[in-house]
């Protein structure tokens, strides 16, 4: 507990992941994870294979790492984030969960993704990347949620072009993002040689339209989309769906 104590800092809290003991420190004041961190890590974790070098592009606060630590094999989990306060943060959530050995958080601007790790490095890259498209206007660009949530630092072309450099052939590139932004994920992926192999949409529920998608690619594979089943968030008003309590790791009420 001495330890955990000495690196948290004083506007930061520890939350409880509910799985394998995870715990992750965050800071309210930034960006704290949501559903979406939760559900890419279940779909991102069925394209893994056991031993993959896997790098969470985008990591924040390191949360898919960690999840991915304990939902697949990989053997090792490159954790790559732009700002440095809440890059050095995730890696005192590392510390505290003693990963170090599997997973490494580095500082660093995913464009220059080619001189950090080299060609053809990784298995798999998971990405939850800022969804708004920047147009300018009246927003702070040094703020962490604002880079959270805006394409300030990077675009959408760039995580997929890097991705397209720093993946193995036959790699997979996990992604969440909007609906709306579906037409340009995947004429994007194909123009960067990774061909889109399974989509899925989320639901808030049955009968409310997709909220989310998440677009699994595979850079060099063939041509053959796969879509999956719709996932829903709530069954009925209040009563989260069966399979979110699944992924969550809860009872169904």
């Amino acid at each position: 507990l001495a330890m955990e104590q000495n690196l948290i800092l004083s506007n930061e809290r520890v939350d409880d992941l509910q799985l394998n003991g995870l715990k992750i420190i965050q800071n309210p004041e930034w960006f704290c994870f949501g559903t979406d961190a939760v559900l890419l890590s279940d779909f991102a974790a069925k394209g893994i294979k056991k031993d993959a070098v896997i790098l969470d592009m985008c990591s924040g606060n390191g949360i898919i790492s960690l999840l991915l630590s304990a939902k697949s094999a990989a053997k090792k989990i490159y954790s790559l984030e732009v700002q440095k306060d809440v890059s050095e943060m995730a890696k005192r959530s590392v510390l505290m969960n003693g990963l170090e050995g599997k997973i490494s958080g580095i500082c660093g601007d995913l464009k220059d993704g080619e001189s950090i790790f080299g060609r053809s490095f990784f298995n798999n890259i998971i990405c939850n990347p800022p969804y708004k498209e920047f147009g300018g206007g009246l927003v702070n660009k040094n703020d962490p949620v604002t880079i959270a949530r805006h394409e300030i630092l990077c675009s959408l072309e760039d995580i997929i072009r890097v991705s397209s450099i720093l993946l193995k052939p036959y790699g997979k590139l996990s992604l969440i993002h909007r609906p709306e932004r579906l037409a340009d994920i995947l004429c994007l992926m194909r123009e960067y040689k990774i061909e889109p192999k399974r989509l899925r949409f989320i639901h808030p529920s049955p009968s409310k339209t997709a909220t989310m998608i998440m677009v699994e690619g595979a850079y060099c594979g063939g041509r053959k989309l796969h879509l999956e089943p719709p996932l829903y968030i709530y069954k009925e008003k209040g009563v989260y769906s069966d399979e979110i309590n699944e992924i969550y790791g809860r009872k169904s009420k």
